[in-house]
């Protein structure tokens, strides 16, 4: 494990255990929990620079928009949280670095969140995002129409799932798809969860499992491919993908189980493996070296979609 990781999980992680989910059944300690990690913001001390950010409304969904110098495409991005927290500030940095080191308007997407609005009320708000930002397109200079769909973690499900989502009603046409450690299935028992769920490596399997509860609350919907793309009977269609994973990831073998499916039905995906690192490291561009690193490779692969 890379230094950097092991001295945050053995720092700040281990003071912020998970609560044992029984305990959040209860409303009040469920949506004290909520509130709890709803406010924790980690933002760089100072802000990487654009040209401009716009807060605007996608139709009726709120977004942060990144511009850059002379864009050829748009990136729609979808932050983090477990469908259950995270907003326009947790993702702000790196949002920023994509408007600025590609030639790309960013879209930041403040999706609503779980268990106030559960499955599909996140998808169709990032669905929204994705159709508005393409009707956008032309009027940030990208003449081209090229749009990419980005998120991580829980935000790269919901990233599959509007590339999914865009590949059945046949708009908005995607360039791309970038997912970063993104969560592909409800179940939790790859090798990937058994190696590292245990609650030492960041993300734990009783996480993800109180997660998917939050997010679909009816075990049946779970297996929906637009819940869990993994479980799409078919991938073919879908645009070329980048997708990025962590070695001590429990949702590791999500992204890559992910990544072979869809080069199995013809897509064009590039995977890249980040050793050494654990769940979220994209997202600490102020702790993790590797967070800069990624996001650099993150940026030369969107002019290839």
């Amino acid at each position: 494990m890379h230094p950097q990781a092991r001295a945050f999980l053995d720092g700040p992680v281990r003071a912020q255990r998970f609560p044992p989910s029984e305990e959040l059944q209860d409303p009040e300690r469920l949506h004290g929990y909520l509130n709890s990690i709803r406010g924790h913001v980690e933002l760089p001390e100072s802000p990487i620079p654009v040209s401009q950010v716009d807060q605007e409304t996608a139709f009726t969904v709120p977004v942060r928009v990144y511009h850059g110098d002379a864009p050829s495409a748009v990136i729609v991005y979808m932050h983090g949280g477990g469908w259950v927290a995270g907003d326009l500030n947790t993702h702000d940095a790196v949002c920023r670095y994509l408007a600025r080191h590609t030639p790309a308007v960013v879209v930041n997407v403040d999706y609503r969140l779980a268990p106030e609005t559960p499955y599909p009320g996140p998808l169709d708000d990032t669905f929204s995002a994705l159709c508005w930002s393409a009707e956008r397109a032309a009027d940030w200079g990208v003449t081209s129409g090229r749009l990419v769909v980005a998120g991580s973690s829980s935000g790269g499900n919901l990233a599959a799932a509007a590339a999914l989502h865009a590949r059945d009603t046949g708009w908005p046409a995607l360039a791309g798809q970038i997912l970063i450690y993104p969560v592909t299935d409800h179940v939790t028992d790859t090798e990937s969860y058994r190696l590292f769920g245990d609650g030492d490596h960041y993300l734990s399997a009783v996480q993800m499992d109180w997660y998917w509860q939050q997010y679909v609350p009816d075990p049946a919907c779970r297996t929906d491919p637009y819940a869990s793309p993994l479980r799409a009977g078919d991938l073919t269609g879908l645009p070329p993908a980048f997708v990025l994973t962590a070695e001590f990831d429990p949702l590791r073998d999500d992204g890559e189980l992910y990544a072979a499916r869809l080069q199995k039905a013809g897509v064009p995906v590039e995977l890249v493996r980040y050793p050494g690192q654990i769940h979220g490291f994209v997202a600490f561009v102020d702790v993790f070296d590797d967070a800069e690193k990624a996001l650099a490779v993150v940026a030369r692969a969107v002019p290839a979609l």
